[in-house]
């Protein structure tokens, strides 16, 4: 048989699933076939079926077909959401005909790094993979003229600019919305989605998914006041195939089950009041961009810090405080180039006049070894070293609940969602002494999908006590320094 030939049937049999996700999926993908990435999968998850059926049943009904659809499914680690988008996009990008999907997620990092990335996979192990062109945030038909209508579009949200979201209308075809870790997606942008539910004669399906982390907003909505209008459940990673059940038991041994650590990583349920997130959410919100004026910080002296990249996919933060005032200055992927990152501190202490920088020693200890071939006086901090606090266990809690002191007393950070999810997400773990302890940070990254560098750096600012330095001291290191190359040193 030919290639057109093959082609053809294969276009066939497509188009016979062009209502029915569920079909689709078994059909398009080499489940169980030997040398393929699918070779020890039978099928999708058990919920990822349920949630293809939801789909068939309500497009091939006449009724409902042309209703809008939502669906939110909270859950726990593990699941395989993204996998779910992947498969959903591929279906409906593939039985129909100028199709739109918008995609986004709760930071702009977990829609690069994460969600693309994974729903690019499902596309390339689909019966229909040589359709579609796939950059990295955007998905679209190889068929001339069809490259703006038929696409799958990663778009990071934006409070001040909701454009992209405004524009969503696919009147007479497909139209296909998702929102990935949508806990973190602020009201607003939920609020401007909604306009592209009005079309008549349209398919349109709108998903939600993630971790429960807030007990507040749009996304707990769904499950409460909305409830009428989206079909919700809870995928508990307990009893889902493939979770990582030694991790899970690992996670109910130390936070127990009715902690709101447990419900909302592993059993897919909302915390409660949050009696152990560390960081009260309305306490955040109220301190978080504020305004300050010059004169209420300028007389506090300036701290310059460092929380250099553990995991290669992490972010280096280099931020400092002054007083109440915070500020995030540079963050870029990891990598190796100690001298590069000695030099833009080195550069950054000058800048601001820093009267003292601190640097993670975790994996800071390069950097600060170029920093003292430049004649720096940088400090490491050991973040388990021990607490000069009896209430708290380590160095990093320490500097945690001095974070928390600082907001209390009026301190401002920095707007950056990133940061704002790091806070929100960080919990206190009960100790039979009382002392205040904190999840890891391989923990954290569980939680969040990254390390919590930017809280880190936060963090850091209140290591150790710092002096305001004598202006006349802080020129005479600068131009002490000027002539200094790192690189020209080091070829010597």
């Amino acid at each position: 048989m030919g290639v057109e030939s093959v082609e053809s049937l294969v276009i066939d049999e497509v188009a016979k699933y062009s209502l029915d996700p569920f079909g689709y999926v078994q059909f398009a993908y080499p489940w169980g076939e030997e040398g393929s990435e699918l070779e020890e999968y039978d099928d999708a998850r058990e919920w990822q079926l349920d949630a293809f059926e939801e789909i068939s049943e309500h497009l091939e009904n006449p009724e409902t077909r042309f209703e809008p659809l939502l669906l939110a499914r909270s859950s726990g680690h593990g699941v395989g959401k993204s996998a779910f988008i992947g498969m959903l996009s591929n279906w409906g990008m593939s039985t129909c005909k100028d199709c739109r999907i918008l995609i986004t997620a709760n930071t702009e990092g977990q829609l690069r790094t994460k969600t693309a990335p994974e729903v690019s996979k499902w596309f390339n192990l689909s019966i229909t993979s040589h359709w579609f062109n796939k950059p990295s945030l955007s998905i679209y038909s190889v068929v001339s003229d069809h490259e703006k209508s038929w696409r799958c579009d990663f778009t990071p949200w934006s409070i001040a600019n909701t454009e992209a979201f405004q524009g969503l209308h696919n009147k007479g075809k497909r139209l296909i919305i998702i929102f990935d870790e949508a806990s973190g997606i602020p009201d607003l942008i939920w609020e401007v989605v909604e306009g592209a539910l009005t079309d008549e004669n349209t398919e349109i399906i709108w998903v939600a998914f993630g971790n429960p982390t807030k007990n507040t907003g749009r996304f707990r909505e769904c499950f409460r006041k909305f409830s009428k209008m989206w079909s919700t459940k809870k995928i508990d990673s307990r009893y889902v195939e493939g979770t990582n059940k030694k991790q899970i038991e690992k996670w109910r041994d130390t936070y127990g089950e009715e902690s709101d650590f447990f419900k909302v990583r592993v059993r897919g349920e909302f915390p409660n009041a949050s009696a152990s997130q560390f960081y009260p959410t309305d306490l955040i919100d109220s301190q978080r961009g504020k305004h300050l004026n010059k004169s209420q910080y300028e007389f506090a002296p300036v701290i310059l810090t460092c929380d250099p990249a553990w995991w290669g996919d992490d972010e280096i933060v280099i931020g400092y405080r002054q007083g109440l005032y915070h500020k995030i200055l540079e963050t870029y992927l990891k990598n190796d180039n100690d001298v590069l990152l000695a030099n833009k501190l080195a550069r950054y202490e000058d800048e601001l006049g820093a009267d003292a920088v601190f640097i993670d020693q975790g994996y800071g200890t390069g950097a600060y070894s170029v920093g003292q071939t430049m004649g720096r006086n940088w400090q490491l901090i050991a973040f388990g070293s021990q607490s000069s606090r009896p209430d708290c266990k380590n160095k990093r809690a320490e500097m945690l609940v001095l974070v928390k002191e600082w907001l209390q007393e009026g301190g401002i950070v920095d707007p950056d969602d990133e940061l704002y999810e790091e806070l929100i997400a960080l919990e206190v773990l009960p100790t039979l002494d009382g002392a205040y302890t904190f999840p890891k940070k391989d923990d954290m990254k569980e939680i969040i999908g990254r390390s919590p560098n930017k809280l880190d750096q936060l963090g850091l600012t209140f290591a150790l006590p710092v002096v305001k330095k004598d202006p006349a001291a802080k020129k005479l290191r600068t131009q002490k320094n000027k002539s200094y190359n790192p690189l020209k040193e080091r070829l010597k």
